[in-house]
């Protein structure tokens, strides 16, 4: 048996349905590799093992990969104790699917960032409300962070939803389901590093106007006397933050 850690964040999926339909989210045709993470007790694993594309899985519990190499012996090379978000991705077309840990799923979709010219694909179940997040578009009071660097890169689609009745132990909330496909964005035509700087500091003072938000950016008032400066950050679409950073960039110069 494997039993459920508080500490790893571990909700069991047990419901065969809603783990058949993770797995058939994925609509990427001939991935370089599928990386899950976090399989567990392997009930959304086991749909993805001896398919066509290469397979590996990545988990921190020993309980779980010693389980999962027990009951899939011919697969048990594909089994890893690793933490993923220390594992390079360096395949292109690589496809990432999970029930992601909730208490580090932020964390993981900054690595799908970090990672995004090689990851072509992610279906993934999260908490429900960081999934609406995500997928939400500017104008929501959920657009966040995430939702601007996220949708630079990829389309996002808020898929279905599940309830806590499908884990062990039922988690307090409610879980959803979404999909990333990389969008034919290759670069930026600004530099990443300040569009994520901008994007975050607009958003560390979401209740503020940009002019405001961004202080510490020591922008002339000649420069911030534009309208959009008026806004906040959840007003702005994801390509008014490209815009508004190229701006940026020209003005540092």
């Amino acid at each position: 048996m494997v039993k459920p850690k508080k500490h790893l964040g571990q909700h069991f999926l047990h419901d065969e349905r809603a783990a058949e339909n993770i797995a058939r989210a994925i609509t990427f045709e001939n991935p370089s590799e599928v990386l899950e993470v976090g399989p567990g007790t392997g009930v959304l694993t086991k749909y993805l093992l001896n398919q066509a594309y290469p397979f590996r899985a990545f988990d921190v519990d020993d309980e779980s990969v010693i389980y999962l190499k027990k009951n899939y012996p011919a697969n048990a090379e594909q089994f890893y104790l690793k933490d993923f978000l220390g594992e390079p991705i360096e395949k292109p077309r690589t496809v990432v699917i999970g029930n992601f840990p909730y208490n580090i799923s932020s964390q993981l979709f900054f690595k799908v960032w970090d990672d995004r010219q090689h990851i072509s694909q992610v279906v993934c179940m999260v908490q429900k409300e960081v999934a609406q997040r995500i997928s939400s578009e500017h104008g929501n009071k959920v657009y966040g962070i995430l939702s601007v660097l996220l949708q630079a890169y990829f389309k996002i689609e808020y898929l279905f939803s599940v309830g806590p009745g499908a884990f062990n132990p039922p988690p307090k909330v409610q879980s959803g389901v979404i999909r990333l496909t990389r969008n034919d964005v290759v670069d930026l035509p600004c530099d990443d590093k300040l569009f994520k700087a901008v994007v975050k500091a607009a958003f560390g003072k979401r209740r503020k106007t940009l002019r405001n938000a961004l202080k510490d950016l020591n922008l002339p008032e000649s420069f911030t006397s534009q309208e959009i400066f008026n806004q906040r950050a959840e007003q702005l679409s994801v390509q008014q933050f490209v815009d508004l950073t190229c701006q940026i960039a020209i003005w540092k110069q």
